[in-house]
């Protein structure tokens, strides 16, 4: 049965003719990403350094010994995620590293199907390698596994900590997000939606297990009061290289203190105000409030605060897939604009312009997650606007105009005649959207 869907055909609907295409595009690159450019490697070498602190764990020798006057990739994370990742060295370096591509090249592949039933789309759809094939060509996914760091199994930790969310199984949801602070705690942000949805069993386990794996490591290590005293002041400064945040990029321009603290309170100002809109008129569409609200305070994370890398730019793939809902702020030409600038894998050095090759390459990651919560702001900001001018806002309920009801209440005539894998029941209807049904 299996080999039957491998035989070649010739597609009667658009979206077969799609799913021809993009599948082996998706596949051959994911390939290639994994055992071609991920196996190659990198001078940056994000793994080296944790293989070590494993090894030097294992054996019961000092862990946070990294000089921190280098650029070199250093050892950061805290006692609990040691004794989770210690167990990477009990194979070779080279074996431990292609398990750990491979780890999280199977993560990311499997945080993009949960994204897929999360917005209720199958494998059958056009989405499917649609979506595999923009995650495997993200700079994001590319030098995650090339610099072969953690980032993969995080992004499945958030999209499993989303459907948890949803399905309101707190604390199952809160054993996600702490596996993810005990390594690292880049999705605290996210316990502020916990927070306002007022899920608390979700603290429960979220800050537990962190704790709980913490106590286990304390005794077992050499110096892990030193990650307080050594690592975590470290982690506090801001600096100047391989740094996409604004003190980052300002420290590196010489730019005044005063400048880069006006930009980043108006910046704070813009997340603040947006964040109000999502949970004041959106909050009872849960999945739009969860992953809008879950992009916009990682973006700001990243942006605002002492540190800020590209590629942790995968952990906005929950938040972008929200282009597929009727409602969604990413309907727009400025909204990929920005999209680009933090996701592309080109490179804007030129030989012949250096100087402006050199500032849009290492700005351009800056301003694309700045544009973002720009736009956000603005299409929330003309909603409520728009909506203060009709009227509308003495329900409360949805800053959403007229059209946008109009378009949810003609989907039940559109899906009656397109079904969810994306093949017509009618062969005389073609599919309307990206998985043969119109949001």
């Amino acid at each position: 049965m299996f080999l039957r869907q491998l035989e070649p055909r010739t597609a009667r609907t658009t979206a077969e003719v799609l799913n021809f295409a993009l599948w082996p595009f998706a596949i051959l690159t994911v390939l290639n990403r994994v055992f071609i450019k991920a196996v190659n490697g990198n001078i940056t070498d994000d793994y080296r350094p944790v293989y070590n602190a494993s090894l030097a764990f294992l054996n019961h020798q000092p862990v946070y010994t990294a000089n921190f006057d280098s650029t070199d990739p250093h050892y950061l994370y805290p006692p609990s995620g040691t004794l989770l990742i210690a167990p990477l060295a009990i194979l070779d370096p080279e074996k431990s590293r292609w398990c750990f591509i491979l780890l999280n090249a199977a993560a990311i592949i499997l945080a993009g199907y949960l994204l897929l039933r999360l917005f209720d789309f199958t494998l059958k759809s056009v989405a499917a390698p649609a979506l595999l094939l923009a995650m495997f060509m993200s700079e994001t996914v590319i030098n995650t596994l090339v610099f072969t760091n953690v980032n993969g199994c995080v992004l499945l930790a958030e999209v499993v900590f989303i459907q948890l969310l949803l399905k309101r199984r707190d604390l199952w949801a809160g054993v996600a997000m702490g596996l993810t602070i005990a390594v690292k705690p880049v999705l605290a942000p996210m316990l502020l939606i916990v927070l306002v949805r007022g899920q608390w069993k979700v603290f429960v386990t979220a800050i537990g297990v962190p704790v709980a794996l913490t106590a286990i490591a304390w005794p077992m290590m050499k110096d892990a009061k030193d990650f307080f005293t050594h690592t975590l002041p470290y982690l506090a400064e801001s600096r100047d290289y391989f740094n996409s945040a604004i003190v980052g990029n300002a420290a590196y321009y010489g730019v005044a203190d005063w400048l880069t603290w006006i930009i980043r309170l108006a910046m704070a100002a813009i997340v603040l105000i947006s964040l109000w809109l999502l949970y004041r008129y959106y909050r009872e569409e849960e999945l739009f409030f969860v992953c809008t609200a879950t992009g916009v305070l990682l973006t700001a994370q990243w942006l605002l605060g002492s540190l800020g890398q590209m590629y942790y730019s995968m952990l906005l793939f929950p938040f972008l897939m929200t282009v597929v809902l009727r409602n969604s702020v990413l309907r727009n030409w400025p909204a990929w604009v920005a999209v680009f600038g933090f996701m592309s894998y080109d490179k804007w050095l030129s030989d012949r312009w250096q100087s402006t090759g050199r500032t849009v390459e290492y700005l351009r990651t800056t301003f694309g997650w700045g544009l973002l919560l720009v736009v956000v702001f603005c299409v929330l900001g003309d909603r409520y606007l728009a909506a203060r001018r009709e009227g509308r806002l003495r329900d409360g309920k949805t800053l959403d105009p007229a059209w946008m009801h109009a378009e949810a209440a003609a989907e039940p005539a559109t899906e009656a005649a397109v079904s969810r894998n994306g093949r017509s029941q009618d062969p005389a209807v073609e599919p309307a959207g990206i998985n043969g049904r119109t949001r």
